[in-house]
């Protein structure tokens, strides 16, 4: 077993009793983001960003971890987040420099994997994660967010 599979193996049941425990919705989505900003050593920036009720064309900074952005408001399309969005999967660049359509949040970031929280065929929103690490992210970590993404949706799913 690698060691990332290691970390993840430990922190998927505290992220289920995030999930399942009190709080509301918000408080929840905080407390995951400070869990792997934590844990995860190449996590520098973890973020949420939920689709805009009014407006299912943007994206909106939720609960997150990490340096303040400026880009509390993605459209869809623009940017990684708004690519993810609006093709509705994962997206991993291994390398910011070299991406013509990246929403540059600090100088510092050098590699973002976002992936959509769906609910049916609807993206509800998104999780971000920023790396200061050049091409720090491996299918393990598509994989363990993934069941973070299907773990948020429920959570969405049922109100809470």
């Amino acid at each position: 077993m690698t060691d990332k599979a290691k970390i993840y193996e430990g922190l998927l049941p505290n992220v289920k009793a995030i999930i399942g425990g009190s709080g509301s919705r918000e408080k929840k989505l905080q407390r995951i983001c400070d869990l792997l900003r934590g844990e995860v050593p190449y996590f520098d920036w973890v973020g949420f960003y939920l689709t805009d009720a009014e407006n299912p064309d943007d994206l909106v900074l939720g609960p997150f971890n990490g340096a303040p952005t400026e880009h509390v408001r993605i459209s869809v399309g623009t940017g990684i987040c708004g690519r993810a969005a609006h093709t509705r999967r994962m997206f991993v660049v291994q390398d910011v420099s070299k991406e013509t359509n990246y929403l540059a949040c600090s100088p510092d970031v050098k590699a973002e994997i976002v992936l959509p929280i769906l609910i049916g065929n609807r993206v509800w929103g998104e999780l971000d994660i920023d790396s200061h690490t050049l091409a720090p992210f491996s299918s393990e970590d598509g994989e363990f967010l993934g069941k973070i993404c299907s773990l948020v949706a429920d959570l969405a799913r049922a109100g809470g």
